[in-house]
Formats: structure tokens, C-alpha cells, sequence
């Protein structure tokens, strides 16, 4: 959706950690822990790097980094195809040197830059090319995307985040609507009924 490609960026640039990680809290309902004291959010010293993956890289040099952004990066670089307000790219816009961009016969105020690589792989190594091929592969465990979806809506049904007492209540209204293809109003009707709902 075009909206969380916006709000995902900073309305210039996008993001690969910030995407990367609103997907794995509100997709895949597995958010990262908060950077440790003192770790800068970008490493100073990134000499040769041109790219944001290759910044990224040099950043994920540091032991304590290297296990959050195996998961953090993945899924922001597949959506790095998309621009600050959601449309399709290819490439990266610049302002140095490269082929000047026309659209539509209007000359652009930036040139064409560096290839868009939305490849990678997920942190337990199964390797995705592209966007439509990332969502398959979320799309093999449907269990944990319903139970996700579920608990982000009894946080909004219940006005507090799911607490450990809750996760039986979460894999009873997961395995209730997955004969009915995980659809949205089985699950709220489950969610209405869960005693979670109904003495919060």
C-alpha cells in the first residue's frame, strides 16, 4: 500500500531498516529489539560504500548489529522497489553523474542512479529475487501472519498489546479461522468472543 510505503519514509529517501522493520512488527508481528546503548544508526566509517546495501553491510560488521539486521534487512530491501510515496522504481534517483531521466517529455531534476537490488535472504536462508517472491515466502506460514493480524486486532479490541496469558486465546482464534481461510470476519467474530475480549 502506498500509505505505508510513505510513512515508511522520511518523504526523500527510503529505508530499508525502517520498511524492514515495520514488516516484521506489523506483518509479521515479530518486532526487532531496540539498537543497543552507543551503536550509532548508520556506521561513520563508510568509505566506499554507494549504495544503502553496502552501507548496511559495513554496519552489520558490528557483532552486536549483525543479528538484528539478518532479520531488519531482508524484507526493506525487497521493498526498496518501491519509491517514498509507493510507486514502482528501478533505480535510484541521484544528483550526480548519470543518464538524465525525461517523463512524459519533461526533463527531471535528477539523473538516473544505481540500480535498485531488492534480492536477499531471510534470516533463516531461504533467498527471495523480488517483492512478489519475499511474499511467498511469508506466505508459507499462514498460521503466524493470522496470529499476527489477530493479535494487532485484539490489541485494538482490548486497548492493551496481548500479554503471555493471551497467547492460548491467539492460537485458539488462529486455528478457528483457518478452516475459513484465516478470513477477517471469522476472526474478529472469534476475537469478539475470546475471554481475552471479554473481561479486558
Amino acid at each position: 500500500m502506498a500509505g505505508v510505503l510513505k510513512v515508511t519514509a522520511n518523504g526523500t529517501n527510503t529505508s530499508p531498516v525502517v520498511r524492514g522493520a515495520w514488516v516484521l512488527d506489523r506483518i509479521l508481528g515479530t518486532p526487532p529489539q531496540p539498537p543497543p546503548d552507543g551503536v550509532p544508526a548508520v556506521e561513520p566509517d563508510i568509505r566506499g560504500a554507494t549504495t544503502i546495501r553496502e552501507q548496511l553491510a559495513k554496519h552489520r560488521e558490528i557483532g552486536a548489529c549483525a543479528s538484528c539486521h539478518k532479520k531488519i534487512d531482508p524484507p526493506g530491501f525487497a521493498l526498496e522497489s518501491f519509491d517514498v510515496i509507493g510507486g514502482w522504481r528501478d533505480y535510484y534517483r541521484s544528483i550526480g553523474s548519470g543518464k538524465i531521466v525525461n517523463m512524459n517529455g519533461v526533463k527531471m531534476p535528477y539523473v538516473q542512479g544505481k540500480s535498485i537490488d531488492p534480492a536477499d535472504q531471510l534470516a533463516d536462508g531461504r533467498a527471495f529475487h523480488d517483492i512478489d517472491e519475499l511474499k511467498q515466502l511469508l506466505l508459507a506460514d499462514k498460521d503466524a501472519l493470522a496470529a499476527a493480524l489477530a493479535g494487532k486486532l485484539l490489541t485494538y479490541a482490548t486497548g492493551q498489546p496481548p500479554r503471555s496469558s493471551d497467547r492460548v486465546v491467539l492460537k485458539s482464534i488462529v486455528e478457528k479461522t483457518r478452516d475459513k481461510d484465516y478470513g477477517l470476519r471469522s476472526m474478529l467474530h472469534e476475537i469478539v468472543q475470546s475471554e481475552s475480549f471479554r473481561t479486558k
